[in-house]
Order: C-alpha cells, then structure tokens, then sequence
C-alpha cells in the first residue's frame, strides 16, 4: 500500500468516527432538551410541566436518549421504562427510568412485556402531566403489543413473509400498525390528555416520523383497506395467519377501530422532534474533512438500491473526480448516506455495507490515493460482527496475489469471508445508535500533496 492510499484509508475512517460522533444518542438529546424553571425546552419550545413527568421508549439508540434525559431531568421524573436490546442491558445504570431487555431484529414475548409495560406506564398520565416519549431505530421489534386475538408469532411471520415478498419499510409498517395497539400513532392516544414530547433518532431513509419505530406518537395515514391491499399485492393474505386476516377483516367492516389519523385532538398536545439524523451526521463529517483540507460533498441522504450496484457508482465517482475534477477537484471528499439492500443469491456472509465496498473495489483496482469505506451507524452490518469495510486500489491486487477471485466471493454474497482474508473490516462494536449507512469516498490529489 502506498502513503497516497494510507492517506486515503485513514481520513475515511476519520470522517465516519466523526459521523458516529454526530449521532451519539446522549449528545443529541443534551443538544435538543433542556429543563428551566418548571418547563422542559424542546429546541427552542417550551412546554409546561405542571405535574408529573413520564419517560417512555424503545430502539438501539434509546439507552443513551434516558441517560441524557435523567441527567437533565434529574428527580422531576417521576417514572419511566424503555427496552433495549438486551445484550446493551448491562451498559446503563439509571435512578428513574427501568431498563429492559429485550430482542431485535426478531420480536418476542419480551417485545410484548415492554409494549405493555410502555403502555401501562402512559396510561398513568393526565392532564398536566408530561410523557417523554424516546425512539430510535429498532424499537419496531423492541417493544409491542399485539392487538386482540393477533400474537407476536402472527405478527412475525407476517412480518417474515412481506419481508421475503420484496415489501418496503413503509409497506411493512402499514401492516405492522395494524396489528398493533403501541404503533401508528397508538402510544399517543393511551397517554391522552397528558402533553406527548418524542424525541427521535432516525434510522428510515428520509426521516418519516411515522416510520421511525413504526411512529407510536405520531398520526397514520394509513387504513385497514390499505393494509389488506399490501398483503394481497404481496401474495402473502393466503397464506396469513387466520387470527391476522379475522382481524384485519373486521377492521374493514368497522367492528375494530382504526389507528389514529391526522388531525385527531389526541395530536393537538404531541410534539415530535428528531433530534439526530443521517443528514446531521453528514454535515459534521463534510466540516471535518474541509477542516482536513479537503474539499466535501454531501451527495445524498437518502441513498437506496442494490449494494453491488451503489458500489460500482461510487468506484465510478472516485474516477470521475481523479480524471475530470467533477463534481469537485481532488483532494476531495463525496459523502452518502441512507440503506441500500441486497439480493441474496449465494450461500456466504456478509452485509450490504461489506457487499457495497466489495463491488466497489473490484472497480478501482489499481488506482492509488482512492478509499471507499461503507458502515452501519449502528456498528452491525448483517449478520456479522463488522460494522463494513474500507477498499482501496490495492484491495483487489492483494486478493488476486492471494490467489483469492473477488467476483466469486461478491456472487456468493460472501464479502464477510472476503474481508476476513484480505483485511478491511470496519468493527466498531454495537455504537448504541443508528442513523442508517454512512459512504465515504476519498480522493487524494496526485502525487500526495494537498
């Protein structure tokens, strides 16, 4: 490897610690909360606390979302309770706010003892009082509560199979909110009339509140019709559990209400507020790399499609820039960010972050001072224990030298294997937050100045 290369490889990683930084879930809610004379300050809003206050929560990033809320709060909680995955039980220590684990990405019996607890602790509040709602991606599967007659294992194989089916997140999610009385908007009517303030870190592509946890705070547009219409264009209604097409049926019919839609009163007293974001992450890791002396370009937040494919436009945009100076002049910086997806064919390991930097490098082989590094914000990419990879124009020379054949390991899906053997990995442990994938390309100027 060369210096140019080192260079490049070492600024990447750089850039996406800075990104980490950005959406460390304690900072973000020190930033947005504050507490001053009897009012909580919500970015510049205040609001009123005239009795109690309640903490409520799930997601990956939520343990961090409490301690920073207990620390400001202090002893003006009166209660709370949030779940989190339950391997990060053990890395929160809090006074007010009990801590449960529960599972991800599956949801189990654990997922339905916090959606009760969460719903039971809401139920509580009255008016006066303050429901200090804190999600963040993961909490779908965290915490829930299945409607009547429907069980978590109705709601995952329906999950699972929409899932197989080629279903988006927000296909998924119209479904998932109405099998759910803790989704879509739910959480909000149980806490009704006491004031709703949610604090969201953001994990969808783009930032829909109502799909950032499947929104428990926040009205769905969504109706049984259009749920129904999700599994049958998906060819998964048939084959549906019965207790889940029963359910659904009635809603259709009206014999079971619908999830709480916009402009419900319930909404006239929620406020909902993301507090860190992909597109946050991106603009701290574009500043870090001017203040490196390179110039920076946020391409996109919302970055979506085939991992092989989005690596082989982002080998193609390191060339681009290294021949003709577009979109900017080297040294420079192009930063992405959102999920790409991946359509398993083969029988290896790996992630879609792993598979995006593969591809990637099998198209800039050869060519010095050129890093791509793609990471999970959350530290886990797939089913491994790497949060991505970092490529350079000599990760595939160092392969063939191997004699390992990168296209086999790329049609396989198993990039994992493939970084193991030739070094690459990215492993940051689980973050404690997650605000999508970050995609870092770096291109030295030639000859290494700069």
């Amino acid at each position: 490897m060369s210096g140019m290369a080192d260079r490049a490889r070492k600024t990447a990683m750089t850039l996406i610690l800075e990104g980490l930084a950005a959406a460390d879930p304690y900072k973000a809610v020190k930033r947005a909360l504050s507490f001053e004379n009897g009012r909580l300050v919500v970015k510049g809003r205040e609001i009123e606390v005239k009795g109690n206050v309640y903490v409520v929560g799930a997601g990956k990033a939520t343990g961090g979302m409490a301690t920073a809320t207990e620390d400001v709060l202090g002893d003006a909680i009166a209660d709370g309770v949030i779940a989190v995955p339950e391997e990060m039980v053990s890395q929160y220590r809090l006074r007010k706010i009990r801590v449960l684990g529960s599972t991800h990405p599956k949801p189990s019996e654990k997922s339905v003892r916090a959606g009760r607890e969460v719903v039971d602790l809401a139920k509580k509040a009255g008016e006066g009082d303050v429901v200090l709602a804190l999600f963040s991606g993961g909490g779908s599967a965290l915490m829930e509560l299945p409607v009547e007659g429907v069980s978590i294992g109705d709601i995952m194989e329906v999950s699972v199979a929409l899932m197989n089916a080629g279903a988006d997140i927000f296909e998924l999610n119209t479904v998932r909110k109405h099998l759910s009385r803790v989704k879509g908007g739910w959480l909000a009517r149980h806490a009704y009339p006491a004031t709703v303030v949610c604090l969201m870190i953001s994990d969808v592509v783009g930032d829909r509140m109502d799909t950032i946890a499947s929104g428990p705070t926040v009205p769905d547009p969504t109706t049984f019709e259009q749920a129904v219409e999700v599994m049958k264009r998906r060819g998964v209604w048939d084959s549906a559990p019965p207790a889940v097409r029963e359910y659904l049926e009635k809603g259709l019919r009206g014999e079971v209400p619908e999830t709480p839609k916009p402009g419900d009163p319930i909404f006239e007293r929620v406020y909902n507020v993301v507090v860190a974001s992909n597109i946050e992450s991106l603009r701290a890791m574009k500043a870090k790399a001017e203040s490196l002396g390179y110039r920076a370009l946020i391409l996109t937040s919302l970055l979506e499609g085939e991992a092989r494919e989005v690596g082989k436009v982002a080998a193609a945009i390191a060339k681009e820039i290294r021949r003709t100076g577009n979109p900017i002049e080297p040294p420079a910086v192009v930063l992405a960010g959102g999920e790409t997806t991946v359509t398993v064919r083969g029988k290896g390991r790996g992630g879609r972050n792993q598979e995006l930097a593969l591809s990637a490098a099998m198209y800039i082989e050869g060519l010095d001072g050129i890093a791509i590094a793609a990471v999970g914000s959350d530290g886990r990419d797939g089913p491994t224990d790497a949060a991505g990879a970092v490529v350079d124009g000599f990760t595939v020379i160092k392969a063939k030298k191997a004699g390992l054949d990168p296209l086999k390991f790329l049609d396989d899906n198993n990039s994992y294997e493939f970084f193991k053997a030739v070094g690459g990995h990215i492993k940051t442990g689980y973050t404690g937050t997650n605000v999508n994938d970050f995609l870092v390309i770096v291109v030295e100027k030639e000859g290494g100045e700069g």
